[in-house]
């Protein structure tokens, strides 16, 4: 997984490439959170738009940031997920409790 970062505003936007999955992708992503935090970032959106697959592993990355920056005082959004991820957050019931986006411009009013 490549996960970029670029700044818009106050708000740190990651871009997401590859798969979401068990193993070094979802840590890389969940340090990625952590040193954002650490450096006091804390509004941030992610752009899933790029993301292949997602496994129980990494919807659990998405969740921890979500809740992690908003314990920190911040406040995560995510944005232009695929069908395919969209399905997989609403079947786990995920759609109504993380703040999705469908584009990011939208996600970026929200931070």
């Amino acid at each position: 997984m490549k996960i970029g970062i670029r700044k818009a505003g106050r708000a740190t936007i990651l871009d997401l490439e590859g798969a979401l999955k068990l193993g070094d992708a979802e840590e890389a992503f969940r340090n990625q959170v952590q040193q954002l935090i650490d450096a006091g970032s804390l509004h941030v959106a992610v752009n899933l738009a790029g993301v292949t697959e997602l496994d129980s592993s990494g919807i659990g990355a998405l969740v921890r940031a979500f809740t992690t920056l908003k314990r920190a005082g911040g406040k995560a959004t995510y944005f232009a997920a695929n069908k395919r991820v969209m399905m997989l957050l609403k079947m786990v019931r995920l759609d109504s409790i993380l703040d999705l986006a469908e584009d990011e411009a939208t996600a970026l009013t929200r931070i």
